[in-house]
């Protein structure tokens, strides 16, 4: 029986290249995005490339909607057995602060984004990959190692979400479900925010966007092997 891959985060960068990839594994792919038209291209695009897929409308902002998003996801293609969140780098690039202006409020955003929604997941789909014995948890982050003081509200929650997956990594150990992330050091071609920083900056500053393909390759071998925590790409 096909397993399935819900991508909270479904954009043109990694999202997308995270469908496609598990897609050609064989699982069934559920997109999980704002944009309901931009989920219909993509699953479309999938759909020509032999992929069961289908997008899900949701703001994951809206933390009380969430569980009818998963049970609409279990409706159409059974639970969920992997999940994986990766929040589009456009939705905080705006709402960064440096460090000397951080103020408590600064901080809201970013939490709700990167720890409390993704957290709010988990506890949706955990019990059914503990009960089942099999399953994973995959985060894609900026990444979160070293100081990054104009981006500190994020850069600070970031490191937080890296500890709370890591601390499930721990604690799942030997229950056969699994927690790993990926840290994504730089850019994300083709994504919404690649788009936005070559518009907005100056393009000769710019280090060479990452390759989604690669970053959602690294997310495989994280499921496949079990064998680490995490992967740094870009770095």
């Amino acid at each position: 029986m096909s397993k399935t891959i819900a991508v909270f985060g479904a954009g043109p960068g990694m999202g997308r290249s995270v469908g496609r990839r598990f897609g050609r594994e064989g699982f069934r792919v559920a997109l999980v995005a704002r944009n309901q038209a931009r989920l219909d291209e993509f699953t479309g695009e999938l759909a020509h490339e032999g992929i069961e897929a289908a997008g899900f409308a949701a703001d994951f902002a809206d933390r009380a909607a969430l569980p009818g998003v998963v049970a609409a996801i279990a409706a159409r293609f059974g639970p969920v057995d992997v999940l994986e969140y990766a929040p589009s780098g456009l939705d905080w690039l705006t709402r960064q602060v440096p460090v000397r202006d951080a103020d408590a409020a600064s901080f809201e955003f970013p939490l709700d984004l990167l720890l409390r929604t993704p957290a709010t997941l988990v506890r949706l789909v955990l019990p059914g990959m503990l009960e089942r014995g099999d399953g994973a948890v995959l985060f894609g982050l900026g990444a979160t190692g070293l100081p990054a003081p104009q981006v500190a509200n994020v850069a600070a929650v970031g490191a937080a979400a890296r500890a709370y997956l890591h601390n499930l990594h721990a604690d799942l150990a030997d229950t056969g479900v699994y927690a790993g992330l990926v840290q994504v050091a730089g850019l994300v071609g083709e994504s919404d925010a690649a788009k936005f920083v070559t518009e907005n900056w100056d393009p000769g500053l710019l280090p060479e966007p990452l390759d989604p393909a690669d970053l959602a390759d690294a997310l495989w071998d994280l499921y496949l092997k079990h064998d680490r925590f995490e992967e740094v790409v870009g770095a």
